[in-house]
């Protein structure tokens, strides 16, 4: 069944708030703009020299867009440099990682449908 959600005006200063990162830590900021059981859409900021843990999901299928910066994105050891308004889909199964490799913070957004938590497999 399809939530009802009131419309809302969503940003960074108003949305949920989260830290994450790689091996380095949690150096990284994540705002869940939309949470449903259908659908997630992230805004995530990457500082410079940042990246995930290469991971897979079975059933969520992603899609990484660069608003600001650059993002490398590792799709089964395929190697994409995403520049800002680019973005990359990456299918349920497939490995994949993102790094910030650049000197600049990155900011992009992560749709996954449906919601990629509880859904990761950490590789």
């Amino acid at each position: 069944m399809t939530q009802i959600i009131s419309p809302q005006i969503i940003s960074p200063q108003t949305a949920e708030h989260y830290r994450w990162g790689g091996p380095q830590g949690d150096d990284c900021d994540g705002w869940h703009l939309v949470r449903t059981t259908d659908l997630s859409i992230i805004e995530e900021l990457m500082p410079p020299g940042t990246s995930e843990v290469r991971h897979l999901h079975l059933r969520s299928r992603q899609f990484f867009y660069v608003l600001e910066g650059e993002l490398t994105i590792d799709v089964e050891r395929h190697s994409f440099v995403l520049q800002a308004g680019a973005g990359i889909e990456v299918s349920p199964g497939q490995q994949h990682q993102v790094f910030n490799r650049s000197s600049n913070p990155t900011r992009i957004l992560v749709t996954s449908q449906p919601p990629s938590h509880g859904d990761r497999i950490n590789l």
